[in-house]
């Protein structure tokens, strides 16, 4: 298992009318996912120009911790309940340099 930190930034923009909706089952994740092995930080961000554009900021103590969270069933049934609510996600794996 790689000792090296992983961050995570990950962007979901919520259409235009399934914000609520995007934004209540971002919510639920936080806390589930704080309380997980090598979870450092997840903090959800809302842009302040455009409320449909969400960003998670994460810190993983390596890369398998976080597949290991990719795979949760609470992430399963946040893609569930937002299929179709959800105009673009992209998710970027970095490593601090600095």
């Amino acid at each position: 298992m790689s000792n090296q930190k992983l961050t995570i930034v990950a962007r979901i923009l919520a259409k235009e009318d399934k914000r609520v909706l995007v934004k209540t089952e971002l919510l639920k994740l936080i806390e589930i996912t704080r309380a997980e092995e090598g979870c450092l930080n997840y903090d959800l961000h809302q842009d302040n120009e455009n409320p449909n554009l969400f960003l998670f900021h994460e810190n993983w103590e390596n890369r398998e911790l976080w597949q290991a969270h990719m795979g949760n069933a609470h992430l399963a049934e946040y893609i569930k309940a937002t299929d179709g609510a959800v105009e673009e996600f992209t998710v970027h794996e970095m490593t601090v340099i600095g």
